[in-house]
């Protein structure tokens, strides 16, 4: 890649989306360019855990934060790009898409708001009969649920990870361990191929455990 020169510009741009899921093998190949650029070279590295890289990729960073775009400019783009979009449905993609219009368009016309509301009943009750993951798991497995099952696998750990931000001791300990399996689930379940059925009830699993304890009368 470096060994030719830009075809047409005097610079290249190298984007990497997203510099956490790269291996350390890799990140340790990637240090030796990031520590002699080649001449007109810009990287530039998404990451959505800075904290997690290596301090020796952080260190030759310039860091850049991009803040969440306020939910009515994603409403407003939605209803832009879809203008047959509802109102109710618009609602509910601005609430799923944190700040984020093109995860907003990604998820529209997929029922967001309806993984949403069993994720959180998951969460809110710990799902103790299997219930609700059952019926979640066997709905996504399909092929034509496959849409639908990516959005699951970015919603699960997205919720998990919210929940964690209103905890503390304990609770947040567990929520983040809940978050750190169920994002790397997220990652393996599309590369390894795992069953979609296996890899919804274990998710929900995950989600379950947010559930506060409760005694036993």
């Amino acid at each position: 890649m470096f060994a030719t020169k830009p075809a047409l510009s005097s610079r290249r741009v190298v984007v990497i989306d997203a510099i956490d899921d790269l291996e350390r093998p890799g990140a340790n190949a990637l240090l030796k360019n990031l520590e002699e650029p080649p001449v007109g070279t810009i990287f530039l590295l998404v990451s959505h855990s800075p904290g997690r890289l290596l301090p020796t990729i952080r260190s030759r960073c310039r860091q850049l934060r991009f803040d969440p775009l306020r939910d009515a400019d994603v409403a407003r783009v939605l209803r832009n790009a879809q203008p047959e979009l509802e109102g109710s449905e618009v609602d509910a993609l601005v609430a799923a898409a944190d700040g984020s219009p093109g995860r907003a368009l990604a998820y529209a016309g997929l029922s967001v708001a309806a993984l949403d509301r069993d994720l959180s009943a998951i969460a809110d009750t710990g799902d103790a009969d299997n219930r609700i993951r059952s019926r979640l798991a066997k709905a996504l497995a399909g092929k034509a649920a496959q849409p639908r099952y990516a959005v699951f696998l970015d919603r699960a750990p997205a919720l998990i990870a919210a929940a964690a931000r209103t905890r503390t001791g304990p609770p947040l300990r567990d929520a983040l361990d809940a978050y750190d399996k169920a994002r790397a689930l997220a990652a393996m379940a599309p590369a390894l191929s795992l069953v979609a059925e296996t890899t919804v009830f274990e998710m929900a699993g995950l989600v379950a455990r947010l559930a506060p304890a409760r005694g036993i009368a």
